[in-house]
């Protein structure tokens, strides 16, 4: 059970926010900061697994969260990833009440949540909200498609390059909290065969890595080595949320 402080307000943060929350207009954003509560996102919690009631829906402001597909043996791999950018259960506002993947916290952060009937009702007084959850399911849509193609057709460094920019994207420092098991996990390869890679990244200067630690030293390094993925992502996401500047 999700745990916060009372509700929000426009004022809630002044930096780092969700921009799905941020994208909508005042009126429609006031449907929902009665109902919002901040609570913390611990590494490791899983918010929703297959098959469950969609009961809350959270929208991170800082931190990780993956949607991953788990198979019978017990082993995951990344389908999606969402940070500041996106949000858990957004179906639930549409009247969908079951989750189709496991969503685990991968760096801890901070998020709004909500109950999904609260997150429902209001969608059903704005046009606003329904439109943009429609939009963004067609974004989680769009990068879980372009998961598949880059999992079967990209080299593993090209991979890890755009999974460490996603993850950046999502922190408001330079150092992320990752081991190589993890990463493989995510990668669906081998934890051996991430810490290849991630030599090599490290011998060209590009990141430190220490204790499970991974230090990003040349960002735009990165950018150039990732593979088209993460730009096309980034690309669809900034079209979905360009509507409107954050909330202050």
């Amino acid at each position: 059970m999700p745990y916060g402080t009372p509700p929000l307000a426009q004022q809630l943060e002044h930096g780092r926010f969700s921009r799905f929350l941020a994208t909508l207009p005042p009126h429609d954003f006031s449907l929902l900061a009665p109902h919002l509560r901040m609570t913390g996102l611990e590494r490791g919690v899983m918010l929703h697994d297959v098959g469950e009631e969609i009961e809350h829906v959270y929208f991170p402001h800082t931190g990780m969260v993956s949607l991953v597909a788990v198979m019978k043996s017990g082993a995951m791999v990344e389908t999606a990833t969402i940070g500041r950018g996106g949000v858990i259960g957004a179906s639930a506002g549409l009247g969908v009440r079951w989750t189709f993947g496991r969503a685990i916290v991968q760096l801890p952060g901070t998020a709004a949540w909500m109950s999904g009937a609260q997150f429902h009702a209001a969608a059903n007084q704005s046009q606003a909200i329904r439109d943009l959850i429609v939009r963004y399911n067609d974004l989680l849509l769009a990068q879980v498609q372009q998961s598949v193609a880059c999992n079967a057709l990209h080299a593993l460094e090209a991979r890890l390059c755009r999974w460490l920019l996603q993850t950046h994207d999502c922190m408001d420092g330079d150092v992320i909290p990752l081991t190589q098991e993890f990463l493989g996990q995510m990668l669906g390869v081998r934890r051996t065969t991430v810490t290849i890679a991630a030599r090599l990244l490290q011998s060209a200067g590009l990141i430190r890595y220490r204790r499970g630690l991974i230090h990003i030293v040349d960002r735009a390094a990165l950018e150039d080595i990732a593979c088209e993925c993460y730009a096309v992502v980034k690309h669809n996401a900034d079209k979905v949320f360009a509507a409107r500047p954050p909330l202050r």
